[in-house]
């Protein structure tokens, strides 16, 4: 199953996520885009497929947006994606690929629109939230 996700080992939204998909009985490939940025083509794509625009695709907190002052209106696509790629910190995550789709999986459960296998049992995220029941259905 060809199933990727880029994701920040230190975020709890990422871990969950890549925690929802393992569940799933799939072993994606993990990119920590820390450390392996995407390129520009790549981000570009990953924003533009899951439906986002630039803007709702950048991290605020815990990064240095307001410092580069990312929050001024009249900067273009091209200014906010050079931040991106200059300070990967600013790429929120974890953006999951999928043969069914693209998705920023905040909450991590939105993973679960594109997955293409159900749940192989129960599941909760790291606090403690039961988002699978033990026949592997989603709970509302």
């Amino acid at each position: 199953m060809d199933v990727t996700i880029y994701h920040n080992p230190d975020c709890g939204t990422s871990r969950n996520t890549l925690a929802l998909i393992r569940n799933a009985g799939i072993e994606p490939t993990v990119i920590e885009y820390l450390k392996t940025p995407p390129t520009r083509a790549v981000l570009k794509d990953l924003i533009s497929k899951s439906g986002l625009t630039v803007r709702e695709a950048i991290r605020e907190k815990g990064t240095p947006y307001a410092d580069l002052g990312l929050d001024d209106p009249t900067l273009s696509d091209d200014d906010l994606l050079d931040a991106m790629l200059e300070h990967p910190i600013l790429i929120n995550r974890p953006f999951v690929v999928t043969p069914w789709g693209v998705r920023l999986s905040r909450p991590s459960e939105i993973v679960l629109d594109i997955l293409p296998v159900p749940q192989k049992g129960p599941f909760a995220k790291e606090d403690g939230e039961l988002l699978i029941d033990a026949e592997g259905n989603r709970i509302a």
